[in-house]
């Protein structure tokens, strides 16, 4: 953003260095109250970094957790101290393509900044710290890099002031599976002895916020917490066992830029070629750590330039993503636990606009979450998925969140719940028992399906291999059998005694 002379005057920032620098560097003409608050804690804690920890109340604010929703501009608030403080800040983020993204803002922002990364040259090594001797505000690096003893010596010798961990949460959820280098970063801070560290997380429930704070601080650490709601984003639920045909239903009516989040790199590119088939244009592209550095940069560019593209996308693509107007958010497959939820849905309506968040939720999801106990985290989505109250309060509960007025899901809307795939096929067993066999009802299923689809679409789009899914989904949850004598291979319901013209789940 560039300087208004109209607006820029001087004398406003006389005594307000925050706003001045926020202002110069970012072309910032406002924070937000809670960024106030963060930047305020470490400045304090900074003045104070040389008192005895029982004599100040400050101490504290040193060691911060901040939870603050997605777009809500986590990064302003330790970039700016940054301008401000009297030495480097480290910032440790989880992906190295965050790593690159941030910096390239931060050089936007004439923010000079350094990273490290495996991998790297003697010489490229060298020419950091000749940078941070000239000046560079900002160490960038990921915690596998920091598990080096010669560069954490180095870097206790130029003094870092501010450690911050960006996307915390992935300490919880990392750490203890496929990146182990999470847990050490709580030795990582001792061995650099600075006096100001700052957690910060969009999504933490009380259990992952204590494990947080127990890794990173050994339990001791100031919470700073805004409300968890993005009231801006609006969360649906589509029930549907072939959940590639919904997406295409979707991505129909929708608005768009969109993303589908997809679980496998193969459902990811299946999931592009697909879109692509059905709209005949290169309306969709695929990303996920698979793809080379060069091809990730080129659909990155595509995207943030797209008006009306969809992106197939992995949890690859999520953190740190900076594109404000994506209206729409599907998720193909269900993440585990609230918290993963909460941050790729937040992808959408970063600019303030309403942005719509879809979960396609199926018969095989309900039984694989249904194994969950119901006090764990991942039995959260399962609650929300199948709730019949309001799906933003299941979230917020899940985060240990605040109560919230709701206008923006499809229960509190009061939306009719629309049929699901596998309750048509449910219907056509329960009025004709010992009629389908598995073939015959097949066929009828896929040309009824068809038949629906062209309400919107020119071509006929279901498959033999679409309707398998709702067949296979039907059986294994046990609302289906097949009969064994004498109509040997016929279907009926699993119980007729029991059985309900409207089934759930």
């Amino acid at each position: 953003m560039e300087k208004s002379d109209s607006f820029y005057d001087e004398s406003v920032y006389e005594n307000d260095v925050v706003a001045k620098a926020a202002f110069e560097s970012f072309g910032i003409r406002y924070l937000y109250p809670w960024q106030r608050m963060v930047i305020a804690n470490i400045l304090e804690a900074f003045e104070f970094k040389d008192c005895e920890e029982d004599d100040f109340d400050s101490f504290c604010k040193g060691r911060q957790i901040v939870l603050l929703p997605t777009g809500a501009g986590k990064s302003l608030c330790f970039q700016i101290p940054a301008l401000l403080l009297d030495g480097p800040t480290l910032v440790i983020y989880p992906l190295l393509a965050l790593m690159a993204d941030q910096q390239r803002r931060m050089q936007e922002g004439n923010l000079k900044s350094v990273m490290f990364r495996g991998g790297m040259s003697k010489e490229d090594y060298d020419l950091n710290f000749k940078k941070i001797q000239d000046g560079a505000k900002i160490i960038i690096a990921n915690p596998e890099v920091l598990q080096n003893p010669k560069l954490i010596e180095d870097l206790k010798s130029v003094g870092i002031v501010h450690i911050t961990i960006d996307e915390a949460h992935c300490v919880s959820e990392w750490g203890d599976s496929f990146r182990p280098a999470y847990l050490g970063l709580g030795d990582v801070i001792k061995k650099l002895d600075a006096p100001l560290i700052t957690a910060f997380t969009a999504t933490a429930s009380g259990g992952v916020l204590e494990r947080v704070s127990q890794i990173l601080f050994d339990g001791m650490a100031h919470v700073v917490r805004s409300e968890s709601d993005r009231a801006n984003i609006h969360y649906f639920v589509r029930r549907a066992a072939a959940k590639k045909k919904e997406a295409l239903f979707l991505a129909k009516t929708e608005l768009k830029p969109m993303i589908i989040f997809c679980g496998t790199r193969d459902k990811c590119e299946d999931m592009a070629q697909e879109l692509n088939v059905f709209f005949g244009k290169r309306i969709a592209k695929f990303y996920h750590a698979g793809l080379e550095k060069c091809e990730k940069d080129e659909v990155e560019k595509w995207f943030y330039n797209s008006k009306d593209g969809i992106l197939c996308a992995t949890c690859a693509y999520g953190m740190g993503v900076d594109k404000k107007d994506i209206k729409t958010v599907v998720h193909l497959e269900t993440p585990k636990t609230a918290e993963a939820y909460i941050q790729e849905a937040g992808r959408g309506g970063r600019d303030g606009s309403i942005a719509k968040a879809f979960l396609i939720w199926s018969l095989e999801d309900s039984l694989l979450f249904g194994k969950y106990s119901d006090d764990s985290r991942e039995a959260s989505m399962r609650n929300f998925a199948e709730t019949n109250d309001c799906r933003r309060q299941v979230l917020l509960d899940a985060l240990g969140g605040e109560k919230a007025y709701c206008e923006g899901c499809d229960l509190c809307l009061k939306l009719k719940k629309s049929k699901a795939d596998w309750e048509r096929t449910y219907m056509l067993v329960k009025k004709q028992k010992n009629f389908y066999s598995e073939e015959s009802l097949n066929e009828k299923i896929m040309f009824l399906m068809n038949k629906k689809a062209r309400d919107f679409s020119d071509v006929n789009i279901w498959t033999h291999t679409d309707v398998s899914e709702i067949f296979s989904q039907l059986l294994d949850s046990k609302k289906i059998v097949k009969n064994n004598f004498l109509w040997r291979n016929r279907l009926r319901i699993a119980d007729i005694k029991k059985a309900i013209n409207k089934i759930v789940y």
